[in-house]
């Protein structure tokens, strides 16, 4: 069956990420992954206590470098087993645990710019909130961007005011649209995270958090699968209610019809979880991701469909 997406150089219905980067820079860009120690505003009791209940121990950065090391050791470390795949490959710094925004800026600084000044270097993905954005921030954000390809990602998770509540976000909607707004009038690259799966949301309401982010200037969007890990608030909560978790054919029926909603210029950044086994506790399934992916692949195939083909025009 001819693939009638447009954003793709293989059998993907939808815009990948890879696709992306090798239509920007001409090659293979890897994202190296790093933990700068950052805290949380929604940890040290600025926002809230406790994190957001599926957070990890690391901020949601299990596979990002070790925290007890410098951010360049970390950077060679992940650099070469990288260079093994992919030796001409170009790099992007990808500040990932925690909140990468939440210090002074000129600690952020003294952070970033080491990274910037190593060969074949060509952005930076910051992950981050959307309430721990400074003005002065924002300044050194825009001018970041004038010198490098930045990517500011933001957690969401969703847009649904109950369930925002229930896994201690932290802020509200509007904070995320305003954040959006800034960024992008300084013509910064946003990313938006959410989660599928989330304790007692239907599928209708995963689907009104794509359609609402569809309407706003976001560039990119990652999707994850809820999983749960141990030692976490989220755990201690399934272990008491059970609350219905979606199996695999659930999350890529959802998926799907996601991604059916979506601009096809969005570039997705992720389209499932990736949780470290020893930690799992639920779903399993997850376990076997590039399974996922396929089956998810197979079903836009089996639908003749294609990301952005339902949208209400």
């Amino acid at each position: 069956m001819e693939n009638p997406f447009t954003y793709t150089n293989n059998n993907k219905r939808y815009h990948t990420l890879d696709y992306f980067y090798k239509q920007k820079f001409g090659k293979k860009v890897c994202k190296i992954s790093l933990n700068a120690g950052f805290s949380c505003p929604n940890k040290d009791g600025t926002k809230g206590i406790g994190g957001c209940i599926y957070c990890s121990k690391l901020g949601s950065g299990d596979f990002a470098g070790k925290p007890e090391k410098d951010i360049i050791s970390q950077f060679y470390d992940i650099k070469k087993q990288m260079q093994k795949k992919w030796p001409e490959a170009f790099y992007i710094g990808y500040f990932q645990a925690n909140t990468n925004t939440y210090a002074k800026t000129e600690v952020l600084k003294q952070i970033y710019e080491p990274i910037l000044a190593i060969e074949n270097v060509v952005g930076l993905n910051i992950a981050t909130r959307p309430d721990a954005i400074t003005d002065d921030c924002l300044d050194y954000l825009e001018d970041l961007s004038k010198r490098t390809f930045l990517t500011i990602e933001l957690g969401l998770q969703t847009i649904h005011e109950k369930t925002t509540k229930l896994i201690n976000r932290g802020h509200d909607l509007q904070c995320l649209d305003t954040m959006v707004h800034k960024l992008r009038a300084r013509n910064i690259n946003v990313v938006v995270h959410i989660i599928n799966g989330l304790p007692f949301e239907t599928k209708e309401m995963m689907i009104q958090t794509i359609e609402y982010l569809n309407c706003l200037d976001i560039q990119g969007i990652k999707i994850h699968m809820l999983h749960i890990i141990k030692d976490t608030q989220l755990a201690l909560m399934y272990q008491q209610e059970k609350f219905h978790i979606l199996t695999k054919e659930e999350y890529i029926d959802i998926v799907v019809e996601q991604l059916e909603r979506l601009r096809p210029e969005i570039v997705i950044h992720r389209i499932t979880g990736d949780p470290v086994k020893e930690d799992l506790i639920e779903p399993t399934w997850l376990l076997k991701k590039f399974c996922v992916l396929n089956d998810i692949d197979k079903e836009m195939v089996k639908r003749n469909t294609y990301q952005g083909k339902k949208i209400k025009k």
